[in-house]
């Protein structure tokens, strides 16, 4: 072993487990790890492999393996620091240079008459106000990219990776940020059957239009954010649409039952039906061998010439079990900085099982919000003399009917921990406000249709999690009075 090395493997800490409460995933564990700074140590390890004929990769201290939000905004980051040009590789297996993936179920799906949004308007990080990152702008960069070939294996004793296509790349420090891949129905009940479709990626998204495109009617199997964004974009389509799914309301692991309701009754007059408690048996192929029909275990059958599978992500971990696995979240698990067990190796974004300090647990966020600023610290950690850990405040939104002739535009945002009693306040048009209420403190809070100026009190509120008066909040006559007794308990 040299001498770099060694002064690398002594950064690596054993864990400490202790056991918690989990935010919207299983129940999990934290660890503790002492914080020395590694930026120096990996800036002299990285450096020792530069220069070799026998790797496919020019760009080799800093090695980023994914193509999403989480890859664009490390990159930012990377440039912002100055240690882009030259150095900085992104391996993708998209076509695409890094995008917001949030418009994929969202403006993607909108008929054309409805000013559908297509790349390059998409590109991170303009989801943030930030410049928008063409391919020409990694050009321009200095940045290195490999598209269309995923990783396929890791070596992480000489530290290389192998690409799909047999490329073999050289990393100094490594950054995993492979996202998650779409839970999918198996081939033998009709998973794969043409009409049937999945959402990852903008490839998936552009299948989905050419279907709605000559749809009539529409299935669509999942109750959360996947189904109540794909069902909102096919009302505009003006579609037979039809949600089924097995649970008693939609997005239960987080809308309270009465919430649920609304944004029901809300769907119900724009035309979708709803399948609730439903549990699928199969997808029947019509005469064509097209999708036709969505079959249920109580024998009834839904007519479908496309369907759209929304159940749920799994973490994309392939090739990188041995960097360690966290068995209770899913996920690479990482310390407050994004290091792996492994020196020199991180992973970001959706893919890592990190602390989640505020709450003192490990969590496994599946949102955009973290994507960007887990990329952004992490890089922060590594190039920087920055050493305290991240300290994420949950964030989750959703945007509907957002388009052209839509009866009602919805927007809501939650922040916090969605434990204890709720209080909800508000008739829900114009707009509606949760509070969740845990011994006395108040730890979440969720806003539709709100203002700017309303969803700003948002994090500060679920950040400090005052002491609260739940009776006075509950005799509150409106949302903006509800919100002015939450705002004077800071």
């Amino acid at each position: 072993m040299s001498q770099a090395r060694k002064a690398m493997a002594s950064l690596s800490n054993s864990l400490q487990l202790k056991h918690g409460p989990s935010l919207l995933c299983p129940h999990s564990s934290s660890f503790t790890r002492s914080r020395p700074s590694p930026c120096i140590r990996f800036r002299s390890f990285t450096r020792n492999f530069v220069v070799s004929s026998s790797f496919s990769n020019d760009n080799r201290e800093f090695v980023i393996v994914g193509g999403g939000n989480a890859a664009g905004y490390a990159a930012r980051t990377f440039v912002e620091h100055g240690m882009a040009d030259g150095r900085l590789c992104i391996v993708s297996k998209e076509a695409y240079a890094p995008y917001e993936r949030p418009a994929l179920t969202k403006g993607y799906l909108f008929p054309i008459d409805k000013k559908p949004a297509r790349l390059p308007g998409f590109h991170t990080c303009v989801g943030s106000g930030g410049e928008r990152q063409t391919p020409e702008w990694y050009k321009e960069k200095g940045i290195e990219m490999i598209y269309e070939d995923p990783v396929t294996s890791i070596d992480t004793e000489k530290q290389t990776l192998t690409t799909n296509s047999g490329k073999l790349l050289k990393y100094g420090s490594l950054i995993i940020a492979t996202g998650c891949t779409a839970s999918r129905f198996p081939n033998q009940i009709g998973g794969s059957l043409p009409g049937v479709h999945y959402i990852r990626d903008v490839a998936d998204a552009d299948s989905l239009v050419s279907s709605l495109e000559k749809a009539h009617k529409v299935v669509i199997v999942g109750g959360g954010y996947i189904g109540m964004e794909v069902a909102a974009a096919a009302v505009g389509w003006k579609l037979d649409t039809s949600i089924v799914f097995p649970a008693d309301q939609l997005l239960k692991r987080l809308f309270t039952p009465s919430l649920a309701q609304r944004y029901e009754e809300l769907y119900k007059e724009n035309g979708v039906k709803f399948l609730k408690d439903a549990s699928i048996k199969n997808l029947e192929a019509g005469s064509v061998g097209r999708v036709a029909a969505v079959k249920l275990v109580d024998g009834s059958t839904v007519e479908a010439d496309t369907v759209v599978i929304g159940i749920g992500a799994k973490p994309a971990v392939t090739p990188f079990e041995a960097v360690g696995l966290n068995s209770t979240v899913g996920g690479i698990q990482v310390d407050g900085l994004f290091r792996t067990s492994i020196p020199g190796i991180f992973a970001v974004g959706d893919v890592a099982a990190f602390p989640l300090k505020m709450y003192d647990r490990m969590a496994r966020v599946e949102h955009v919000d973290h994507a960007r600023r887990s990329a952004q610290h992490c890089v922060k950690a590594l190039l920087s003399a920055q050493t305290h850990t991240y300290d994420y405040l949950p964030y989750f939104y959703s945007r509907v009917f957002e388009y052209e002739g839509s009866r009602r535009k919805v927007w809501w945002q939650f922040f916090g921990d969605n434990v204890g009693e709720t209080v909800e306040i508000g008739n829900f048009d114009p707009k509606i406000a949760t509070f969740w209420i845990d011994s006395g403190k108040l730890k979440g809070v969720l806003l539709e249709s709100g203002s700017a100026e309303e969803f700003k009190i948002l994090p500060e509120l679920a950040r400090n999690q005052p002491s609260i008066n739940k009776t006075k909040l509950q005799k509150a006559s409106s949302v903006e009075e509800a919100l002015e007794i939450a705002k004077a308990s800071l």
